[in-house]
């Protein structure tokens, strides 16, 4: 199931093997960028291609906390506004470099009720054209169909 704007889900929404709609993020430069500008990582191979390709990438790529960023919105378009985040896990691989197209996807791996919230576990995956990007899970809360 996937939420229209303004609408969450609901612990009693989410099956085990539940797949989310999958996102597809253009990245470029000033995606990479802005992210590492707002995160205040001032690290040349988000922003300088000669210094990123001296080092051996193809080009300047996107940093951690831009793609945690990615990741939690991923996870919560899907679930909604009233999802809480409780923690993302992932592990970083290939690079996300301008020009290539991001896809987002996941599925429910774990659903457990804890006193008066769902817990829901999700293991995502983003990649392009040079492998895994990212995976990892990532653990919300959300709300129960009723309060008890």
């Amino acid at each position: 199931m996937t939420t229209q704007p303004g609408d969450s889900l609901r612990f009693g929404d989410v099956t085990l093997g539940d797949e989310l709609t999958p996102l597809d993020l253009p990245i470029t430069a000033t995606v990479i960028v802005a992210g590492a500008i707002a995160s205040r990582d001032f690290m040349p191979v988000h922003h300088d291609r000669a210094f990123a390709t001296a080092q051996g990438s193809p080009d300047i790529f996107m940093n951690i906390l831009t793609t945690n960023g990615y990741v939690s919105r991923f996870v919560t378009d899907w679930a909604g506004p009233e999802a809480t985040l409780r923690s993302i896990s992932i592990r970083l691989g290939a690079p996300a470099v301008p020009d290539k197209i991001l896809r987002f996807t996941g599925q429910v791996t774990d659903t457990q009720r804890e006193g008066k919230e769902g817990i829901v576990e999700v293991a995502i995956r983003a990649a392009n054209d040079l492998g895994d990007h990212a995976t990892g899970s990532v653990v919300i809360s959300l709300p129960l169909d009723t309060e008890a």
